[in-house]
């Protein structure tokens, strides 16, 4: 199927949408920061994920504000949002809904009712610690957005993105998620610990009486549309030729890199590339440009590609990281 090329009107219309977008892009930003304060790469990332319309999985230690972001982003870009903690009895009904009972004597039927799952914005939290069962369940929602019960189908609000949440420490009673179920997260965002300035506020802010609040920026229908604009925008073949290149040189049996060829086991496969053309692209909107540049991808190479890669015992027993890996990746690229 032929692509039909962009006429000068069409670009000239796409490009006063981009402007507008991007304004509106930094006063969702600022009223972000309002709640969340530091921690802007985070944000910037959780922001990357939901206008290339993909879902996120957040890696942090317990109380740095992961639950306030995913609030604060529903509100902010107009987005129901609701949260699940995940335990390892929770079962599948428990999120997708399930089928009571109803109706009088004479005339009992059964009705759906609908579980957490049927939302924006759905929090996952801790992840790891929900049954295999339970995280199969989550699976068909992330990649299909819709949900089977008692044979029928239903669909899944649009949009929809899936946030979870693991602790990176504590591994006791977890179950780790496949690497099917990991690849269906567009990004993999790291929560560190906030800066000393960043704490200090907000140690003032959030034990006084006056509590911040965030402003609604976006609808959802403008999130839908922001959405369909990031698959238009322009992007150059050499950042095309750059993303295949950081990504095959990842994959031991392509890679010319010996620190990848000896100590990775296995490595991204083409939803990394898909991941890249729009990711890159939402992230140059979000810095108020036109078009991404090859900065742009390496610049979120370690989100894209840290859970989609794996080490030998190998590279563990030598002290090496997958950002060690992804950086010597990344320094080939040109």
């Amino acid at each position: 199927m032929s692509v039909q090329p962009l006429t000068a009107e069409m670009t000239s219309d796409l490009e006063k949408k981009v402007i507008a977008l991007s304004s509106k892009l930094g006063q969702a930003k600022h009223n972000i920061h309002k709640i969340i304060f530091g921690q802007e790469q985070a944000v910037d990332l959780c922001l990357t994920a939901i206008l290339s319309g993909g879902h996120f999985l957040l890696m942090g230690l317990p109380g740095l504000g992961k639950t306030k972001l995913v609030e604060t982003l529903g509100t902010v870009l107009g987005l129901d949002n609701k949260r699940v903690q995940c335990t390892p009895d929770l079962m599948p009904a428990d999120i997708l809904g399930s089928e009571i009972l109803g109706g009088d004597a004479s005339n009992r039927s059964f009705r759906f009712i609908k579980g957490p799952v049927f939302c924006q914005l759905l929090m996952a939290d801790e992840i790891n610690r929900a049954s295999p069962r339970t995280q199969s369940a989550l699976l068909q929602a992330m990649q299909e957005h819709q949900v089977s019960v008692g044979g029928t189908t239903y669909d899944l609000p649009r949009p929809f993105h899936v946030m979870a949440t693991q602790n990176p420490l504590e591994q006791e009673g977890t179950y780790p998620l496949p690497e099917a179920q990991l690849d269906r997260f567009m990004l993999q965002i790291d929560i560190g610990y906030p800066a000393a300035t960043d704490e200090r506020k907000m140690m003032l802010v959030t034990t006084g009486t006056g509590a911040q609040k965030a402003d609604g920026v976006f609808t959802s229908a403008e999130v839908l549309e922001a959405q369909a604009m990031i698959r238009q925008l322009p992007i150059g073949q050499k950042v095309v030729d750059g993303i295949l290149q950081l990504v095959q040189s990842g994959r031991p049996e392509q890679s010319n890199l010996l620190s990848v060829k000896k100590h990775v086991s296995w490595g991204p496969g083409p939803r990394a590339s898909q991941t890249f053309m729009l990711a890159a692209r939402a992230k140059a909107l979000l810095d108020g440009r036109y078009a991404p540049s090859l900065d742009d991808v390496l610049a979120l190479a370690p989100a894209v590609l840290k859970h989609r890669m794996a080490l030998h015992f190998s590279a563990r027993a030598e002290g090496l990281s997958l950002d060690d890996i992804i950086k010597d990746m990344c320094e080939t690229i040109s």
